[in-house]
């Protein structure tokens, strides 16, 4: 065997071992959940429509389920009373999150959330800097950042977060070391 065949056998040998034993697959993953290479979470440092402060550093030690959203967004209309619905049966399971609207006014989002998500604390991105710091590639936007602080996982676009597969992958996170 030549050299060259050597080292191609060698890598396809990694290749193998690694795909075999590294953690959960891709296709493992709920519908259009992507698996990052982890990253520092970007800074997340806004107000409720109380005024109240929310800082995504104070959460360390938990898993957060950041999303990006507007009213005016389609598929964010669709998926908000399915992630109002899983909010209600993991809060107490240990799952944070982060409700950021992009860049509207307290009145248009609060009309909103009344009717869709009455009970998440929703955060103002009142000028959209914070959204554009986390280069969502669309709304709505989802991250999952894990409890060291590090972004894990990414979603673009509506999910049915309320169905069982997303249920038992958010679960799963929350309970992960």
């Amino acid at each position: 065997m030549c050299r060259q065949s050597m080292i191609r056998a060698l890598v396809l040998l990694s290749v193998l071992l690694w795909t075999v034993t590294s953690p959960a697959a891709e296709s493992d993953l709920p519908k259009g959940i992507i698996k990052l290479d982890p990253y520092p979470a970007p800074s997340l440092t806004l107000h409720d429509l109380d005024g109240e402060p929310y800082s995504l550093e104070a959460q360390q030690g938990s898993v957060v389920f950041v999303h990006f959203w507007a009213s005016w967004c389609g598929p964010c209309r669709k998926e908000m009373p399915a992630i109002q619905r899983m909010w209600n049966k993991l809060q107490d399971a240990g799952l944070k999150i982060a409700l950021v609207n992009t860049a509207e006014d307290e009145d248009t989002v609060f009309q909103f959330l009344a009717a869709h998500a009455p009970t998440i604390r929703p955060l103002m991105d009142r000028d959209g800097q914070q959204t554009e710091a986390w280069e969502p590639r669309g709304l709505p936007a989802t991250y999952l950042v894990d409890a060291r602080g590090q972004v894990q996982y990414q979603a673009i676009g509506g999910r049915p977060w309320d169905e069982p597969e997303y249920l038992a992958f958010l679960r799963s996170l929350s309970e992960a070391p």
